[in-house]
This record gives structure tokens, C-alpha cells and sequence, in this order.
């Protein structure tokens, strides 16, 4: 097989422990073909083919993340980030920010706390949003994903109370009254997300080609994907389009699997920029709102061993369905 590219006068890192670098590599239409030295490497070089000195320059294979949720990536971009902040005070000043940009009766929307960071740490609450926010309704995920801060307005859209019972693999936090604090576990997340507008499949796209460009400055190639059916819309939308610059593997949340039998999707299933990864099966939550399972309680908290999202034979029976339709 003959190379149409060949370049040398390189330092290129193979990540090969018995080949750890070398200074040439040919490619034929897109595609690695040889690695090592520029003699070697100008040998494969077809008629017609060229060859690029790269003067020295350094290279390494592309960067893969392994878990993204790219349709909330994408569209957190352009909402409120709150990672890094060290206080309640600055999380709640990024927030106030962004309710005083937005039409009164608007979600404002965002991600990142982690109250083991603050200077003090404690759970935030529904009242604190209140004071900067009584005329909007707000939901913030924490960085893990597995908790929520939400206000008051999105308790009452919600119509969450406190005789509001916990959902099946979650929990809703409550004061010594027994009344919602604002703060939302694993499934119960889901009793405020659900009532929240969906944004239309044209914005996403849009937001999906800002959020390839911030992949790309951080050297990632390739992603694999958690998100739900919008993100996998929206993927082929741009893959159609010729604007997929990312390979992406897409898995499958658990609760789409019958959906996903049914149409005979399969691992392995799509080309090599979109294709069928596994099905993703939440078991527990995280540790940074004290959610994962443990086999000992929270110190602190005698009751509170994490949650059980899904228990051994909920996992066995969804992994046996998977398994035997070709997903892995």
C-alpha cells in the first residue's frame, strides 16, 4: 500500500514503548500507514504522492475522552459555569449575572458547583437562589451531575412539597420540617428537568459546532458519548452536513435500549466518525453530593450508605437484553 503523504524531519510519539518516538509518517488518504524514519517512510511514498518536512515539530496521536456528555457540553457552554468558584457568594454572583441578562419568567440554566470547595462547606439551598432570582426559575446541576440546586419557582413548577415522596433512585433533600430544600438526587433531578423546555434541534447543532472547536484547542480527536436521542440527532445532523470534525461512539442510556432493539441498532453499527458504542446503565450516584453506594455510611450521616440507582438483577437483566441483540 503506497502513501500519498509522507512526513519527515518530525518528532512524532507513537506511544510504543519499544518505539517511544520517531521523525516520519506516511499516510494514505487520511489514514496512518507507516511510522519511523524518513528514509523508510519516503520508501512508501506513491507516484504522485508528496512529501512535507515539518522542521522539528512535535506531534502526538489525538486525545479520546472516554465519557462526555456532548449535548450538555454543548449547550452548557452557553449557560452559567459555575467550576471554580470557592464560595457561595461567587456561585451565587455568576448566577445573579445571568438572571440580570434574562427576560423575568426565563429558565437560567447551569452546572459545575461542588460545595466541598467553598470555604464553607454546606449544601446550598432553594432560598438563596430566591434572593437573586424570585422571578425566574433556576436549575443548577453540580459538577458530578448527580445533584441539583434549584429555587423556589422551579419547586412550584415542579410540584414538588414536601409531601412530595422520593422518586425510585433518588431523593429529595429536606430541612428538619420535612419541606424540600431545593436540593434534588440522582431520579429526582428529573421531577424539575422534565418540566423545562427543550431547545430546538437547529440550536443545538449550532451549539454542537462552537463546542467541537473548544474540543479541538484541548487536542481531543475522538469522544465518547452519554447523552440521550437529541445529541445522537444532532451528531447526524452534522455528520450529513460534512461538519463532524470529531469521531464520536455513541453509547446508549439503558432506558432507550428497547427503542434501540427495536430499529436493530448494534455495537460496532456506523462509520468511522458515528458509531454504536455500548448501553450505559447508571448503578449509583457520586461522591461529591454523597450519593455513590457505599458499604458504609457517610461519616456524618449514620443513615446515608448513597442511593441504588439500579440494583444486581435490574443491571443483569438490562445487560442480558443488550448482550443478546448485539450491544455491548
Amino acid at each position: 500500500m503506497s502513501a500519498t503523504t509522507v512526513l519527515i524531519n518530525g518528532r512524532f510519539y507513537t506511544m510504543d514503548p519499544t518505539t517511544p518516538t520517531a521523525t516520519a509518517v506516511a499516510i494514505r488518504n487520511n489514514v496512518i500507514i507507516g511510522v519511523g524514519n524518513d528514509d523508510d517512510m519516503k520508501v512508501l511514498l506513491g507516484a504522485g504522492g508528496k512529501v512535507v518536512d515539518v522542521n522539528g515539530r512535535c506531534a502526538t496521536p489525538g486525545l479520546v475522552d472516554a465519557h462526555v456528555h456532548f449535548h450538555g457540553y454543548s449547550l452548557q457552554l452557553q449557560r452559567v459555569n459555575l467550576d471554580g468558584c470557592r464560595s457561595l457568594g461567587e456561585a451565587l454572583g455568576r448566577i445573579a449575572a445571568k438572571v440580570g441578562e434574562t427576560p423575568a419568567g426565563e429558565w437560567v440554566r447551569g452546572r459545575g458547583w461542588k460545595h466541598d470547595d467553598w470555604d464553607v462547606v454546606a449544601f446550598p439551598n432553594a432560598q438563596q437562589l430566591d434572593t437573586i432570582a424570585p422571578n425566574h426559575p433556576v436549575n443548577f446541576r453540580d459538577r458530578s451531575g448527580h445533584a441539583s440546586w434549584v429555587n423556589s419557582a422551579a419547586l412550584r413548577l415542579a410540584g414538588i412539597d414536601k409531601h412530595t415522596p422520593d422518586p425510585a433512585g433518588g431523593s429529595i433533600q429536606r430541612d428538619a420540617n420535612g419541606n424540600p430544600t431545593g436540593i434534588l438526587f440522582e431520579t429526582a433531578i428529573e421531577l424539575v428537568e422534565n418540566h423545562i423546555p427543550e431547545p430546538t434541534p437547529a440550536r443545538v447543532v449550532e451549539a454542537m459546532r462552537y463546542a467541537q472547536t473548544q474540543c479541538w484547542q484541548a487536542g481531543l480527536v475522538g469522544i465518547h458519548d452519554f447523552d440521550d436521542r437529541d445529541c445522537f440527532v444532532g451528531l447526524q445532523t452534522l455528520h450529513s452536513n460534512g461538519e463532524l470534525g470529531l469521531r464520536f461512539v455513541k453509547n446508549i442510556p439503558e432506558y432507550r435500549l428497547d427503542h434501540a432493539i427495536g430499529v436493530g441498532l448494534r455495537s460496532g453499527f456506523g462509520d468511522d466518525w458515528l458509531r454504536i458504542g455500548g448501553v450505559k446503565i447508571f448503578a449509583d450516584g457520586a461522591l461529591g453530593p454523597r450519593t455513590a453506594l457505599m458499604v458504609e455510611p457517610y461519616e456524618g450521616e449514620p443513615n446515608n450508605y448513597g442511593i441504588a440507582v439500579k440494583d444486581k438483577e435490574e443491571m443483569q437483566a438490562i445487560s442480558s437484553a443488550a448482550s443478546a441483540n448485539g450491544l455491548s
